[in-house]
């Protein structure tokens, strides 16, 4: 894969607002980049150090989907003109769908978003309270969507962006999410002997692998995937159908369980006081399997944790019911 200088841009692309004062609310998400890095003491592992990429400092739907929202909408104003995206359709798990209802919502386009079976009904009411008009299916997969929604923009005239795969998403987290994890690594005076994340869409561990490996000589990146016939929202299983991953090195792939994700989601919280969504949970899960393998050796590791935790409350309240307990 080789991508040119100009799409990848330069590090001063990413200047933040010192007093952080913003003109308008794209400005909020854009110029509010780097999202924060931060070293967890208390749940680092046999002196592995973990630090933290919180994508849920995003301002929308507060996850990660709210880089390649932004980016996707605004490569499609420079495919067709602002006027051409009356309405967007999108299949979404909930949050690309509410990063794209956030700037249709900006700039007075309409969203139609199709969501899969297994999305809560807190993702399904944020999505109408962003707007979007929702159609939920019968499928339990965002990506088993995507031929339906293709032949609803062609009738209607709508515009697809397909989070699955348009470019726009591998290209805004080369250009920003993993330059800004450099540029942070200097300023702690690390260097992470591995970056662990989750696969989605894979647009943005596809694209730090790269860079990173690229530029750091032994680098490793995991990725992290549910268990076989588990859903965990917001990450899925490479073999349901992924673009970017199939073009880069990633040294393992780690199945985590519903169950092992809304512990670690408690682990977290409980100990460093962040509330972090499922599939951040089953990041930290892999982690500390790899720890517990011997996998990993001393040092600094870097998890990217996609999301917030308060969609997924449900699914939290669900699990303390089932176990019976606060703890």
């Amino acid at each position: 894969m080789f991508i040119p200088l100009d799409v990848l841009g330069f590090f001063e692309d990413i200047q933040p607002s010192m007093y952080r004062v913003f003109r308008d609310s794209e400005e909020l998400l854009y110029k509010n980049w780097p999202t924060p890095l931060v070293k967890l003491d208390r749940a680092s592992i046999r002196n592995r150090i973990v630090w933290a990429k919180l994508e849920g400092f995003n301002p929308w739907s507060m996850s990660v989907k709210d880089r390649i929202g932004w980016s996707m909408y605004r490569k499609s104003v420079e495919a067709y003109g602002r006027s051409k995206l009356k309405l967007l359709v999108e299949s979404t798990s909930t949050n690309t769908g509410l990063a794209i209802a956030a700037m249709a919502n900006i700039y007075g386009s309409k969203l139609r978003a199709y969501i899969p079976s297994t999305v809560s009904e807190t993702g399904e009411l944020l999505l109408k309270i962003f707007g979007a008009e929702v159609i939920r299916s019968s499928k339990p997969l965002t990506v088993e969507l995507i031929d339906e929604v293709e032949e609803v923009a062609k009738r209607e005239g709508a515009i697809h962006l397909n989070q699955f795969y348009n470019d726009a998403n591998f290209e805004v987290h080369l250009r920003y999410t993993a330059k800004e994890l450099e540029l942070q690594i200097r300023e702690a005076g690390i260097v992470p002997k591995a970056i662990i994340g989750g696969l989605g869409t894979s647009g943005h561990i596809s694209a730090i692998a790269l860079y990173f490996k690229s530029r750091f000589k032994g680098i490793k990146v995991y990725g992290i995937v549910p268990r076989a016939g588990t859903a965990i929202q917001g990450i899925r299983r490479i073999e349901s159908g992924m673009k970017w991953i199939h073009h880069i090195e990633i040294d393992g792939v780690l199945d985590i369980s519903p169950e092992e994700a809304i512990q670690s989601v408690l682990h977290i919280v409980r100990r460093e006081g962040i509330f972090i969504g499922l599939s951040s949970g089953a990041i930290y899960t892999g982690y500390k399997k790899l720890v517990e393998n011997g996998v990993l050796d001393e040092g600094h590791y870097v998890l990217i944790f996609p999301d917030h935790g308060y969609k997924y409350v449900e699914q939290i309240q669900k699990y303390l019911n089932a176990n019976n307990t606060n703890t």
